[in-house]
């Protein structure tokens, strides 16, 4: 049933136009970024060939590539979140969902997992370009590997956050505001905190986010986007319970 679900949300997303227009605009910003960071490391080459361990293209291109679409992200995801749930209330057929034999577990995990695997396909295209580099250099697939696992980590953590605040509301516009201001309320929070212990940099996303950025494979931040995400999305589901008890 899940499958079915997230089946039904990746053939709801592909069906709008104005994803297509997205996907669009977000292939050219990728590959305007990697151009220009790529033109970037080009420039200082000559330089950083006469010093005795040199940074290669996979640190000096790809790693503040992937940093950046971190952040991209953070300001994309609730525009596709905002819909999973409000929209469903709004155009009134979440009464339709709820009086279906579906748990409320299945349909967020079904919304969750579609919309998921949407992003993984629209964030494809940046490992692709950064691919190429290997038909000129040696590039380090360790470090191109841990930022793509970071990434999708991340991807999740955003969409779990989203589609919990997507349940509260009828209004989708709302909804894409209030799972902004979250996401961008604890990175301020963290980049803000000046103590190297502050709570607020193990609560952010973003700061999890940055040992996979350098490669390191951290099984700490590994499970924190895991509970992140998982306690956001249970929330979603004890909304749901609410919403079929209580109407």
């Amino acid at each position: 049933m899940i499958r079915l679900l997230a089946l039904r949300e990746l053939r709801s997303l592909f069906a709008m136009s104005s994803t297509w227009f997205i996907l669009a605009v977000l292939q050219f910003i990728f590959a305007w970024f990697f151009l220009a960071r790529l033109e970037a490391f080009l420039e200082v080459q000559p330089q950083l060939a006469q010093l005795a361990n040199p940074p290669g293209v996979t640190i000096t291109v790809a790693a503040p590539m992937f940093n950046t679409i971190a952040l991209l992200l953070m300001m994309l995801v609730p525009m596709f979140t905002m819909r999973l749930i409000a929209e469903e209330r709004r155009n009134q057929t979440f009464a339709l969902l709820l009086s279906a034999p579906l748990s409320g577990s299945h349909l967020v995990l079904g919304k969750f997992f579609g919309l998921l695997i949407f992003l993984a396909v629209l964030i494809t295209g940046v490992p692709l370009m950064l691919y190429t580099l290997a038909l000129g250099t040696a590039i380090d697939h360790g470090l191109l590997l841990s930022n793509m696992l970071g990434l999708l980590l991340l991807t999740a953590s955003y969409a779990a956050v989203g589609l919990y605040i997507s349940a509260l509301t009828t209004q989708p516009v709302i909804a894409a505001i209030g799972a902004l201001a979250v996401l961008v309320g604890l990175w301020l929070a963290d980049i803000g905190a000046a103590a190297e212990n502050s709570p607020w940099h193990f609560v952010s996303p973003l700061y999890h986010f940055q040992n996979f950025n350098a490669g390191l494979l951290d099984s700490g931040d590994a499970a924190f986007f895991v509970l992140f995400s998982a306690v956001f999305l249970l929330l979603a589901i004890r909304r749901i319970h609410n919403n079929r008890i209580y109407g």
